[in-house]
């Protein structure tokens, strides 16, 4: 079992940076990769960021220039730097692990971006 928890959204100005982090603790090796995943009401999860174990990333076109993920193997922790904000990018975010078997989510937390 991975437990997820994120902290870090909150209330920007377009054009502003948020960075979101996400503590996993519990079965931390058997992590295969991480992920941000977003949520606007009425819509389905959409992930808008991904990294591996071994390092590489991958982007949602709306985002890509704009996020960045990372990790801090360290402090079991990963991040998604979010420049250049736009309102478009307002959203519930979750941080997301797969172990290879389950998907695991975080709690979740609100980003809003105002005009």
């Amino acid at each position: 079992q991975v437990q997820l928890v994120e902290s870090g959204g909150g209330l920007v100005q377009a054009g502003g940076s948020l960075r979101l982090s996400c503590a996993a603790s519990g079965s931390i090796n058997s992590i295969k990769s991480m992920a941000w995943s977003r949520q606007t009401p009425g819509s389905q999860p959409q992930v808008v960021a991904s990294i591996t174990t071994g390092g590489s990333t991958d982007y949602a076109h709306s985002v890509r220039g704009r996020f960045t993920i990372s990790r801090d193997n360290a402090k079991n922790t990963f991040y998604l730097q979010m420049d250049s904000l736009k309102p478009e990018d307002t959203a519930v975010y979750f941080c997301n692990a797969e172990d290879g078997e389950y998907y695991y989510w975080g709690q979740g937390t609100q980003v809003t971006v105002s005009s």
